[in-house]
């Protein structure tokens, strides 16, 4: 009798702790939704836009793994993408979620990894990640460069910019140096997220491409690739000290 009341109580437990994670996993859906909303830059060229929807599912996939970073990822971002870019709603379901999962399975997978090993990997990351935004944004982002910000995209640029060559190789060389600092100076566990942030931003870059010039048949994706690093970037910066903030906190969220 005791011990089927015990089964009886995990049971119970468990279909708690579902519920609580579907709930959670809802809302950080609808955080997205608002923050790829809320600010959009247009990429005429490919129909595609920068947004700053990274850093909810960044958070998400810290804080609670990968099952809620998948579905607030996918789900919300795909969302936002039916009010303003309708084409692009499949891939996003399936790249963002990719993204949400990678984040929140690699960050926990990587616990209890050696420092000297995610040094190496976070460095490897940050170099590959500032030589592509240097070579693909000196290649297609130099000189006049036209913004046009947001949704549905302005018939005239919102303004127009100058961007010298060497821009973007002065850019490309502060990602890769920001990135291999933060792998080498903070602590193992940040370290460990900052990676698992890059792995899962350069699927959601890779797929994107991918996406966009096989499913759409675009052959201008390539200008979309400065882009979404720009996304992975920023998200990784601004979600990083919010997840550790949180978990300084809240630290029964670890376990």
């Amino acid at each position: 009798m005791d011990k089927q009341q015990g089964l009886g109580t995990n049971k119970i437990r468990d279909s708690t702790r579902v519920v609580i994670k579907l709930a959670i996993a809802a809302v950080f859906a609808a955080l997205v939704w608002v923050a790829t909303l809320v600010l959009t830059v247009n990429v005429p060229a490919t129909t595609g836009y920068f947004n700053v929807g990274e850093t909810v599912i960044y958070v998400s996939a810290l804080l609670f793994g990968a099952y809620v970073g998948a579905f607030a990822g996918g789900v919300g971002a795909a969302f936002a993408d039916m009010l303003v870019a309708a084409q692009f709603a499949p891939g996003t379901l399936a790249i963002k979620a990719f993204e949400g999962a990678i984040v929140g399975f690699l960050n926990k997978k990587f616990r209890g990894t050696s420092r000297s090993s995610w040094r190496i990997l976070t460095a490897i990351l940050g170099i590959v990640v500032g030589a592509l935004l240097a070579a693909v944004g000196s290649a297609y982002y130099t000189g006049e460069v036209q913004l046009f910000l947001g949704y549905p995209a302005p018939t005239n640029p919102t303004f127009t910019i100058f961007v010298p060559f060497g821009t973007w190789y002065l850019l490309g060389g502060i990602v890769a140096l920001l990135v291999v600092l933060m792998g080498f100076r903070l602590d193992p566990e940040s370290g460990q997220a900052v990676f698992s942030m890059m792995v899962g931003g350069l699927e959601m870059v890779a797929g994107y491409f991918l996406y966009e010039r096989l499913a759409l048949g675009q052959t201008a994706a390539i200008l979309e690739v400065p882009v979404n690093i720009g996304q992975m970037v920023i998200g990784l910066v601004v979600a990083l000290p919010i997840a550790r903030i949180v978990l300084r906190n809240l630290p029964q969220l670890k376990s």
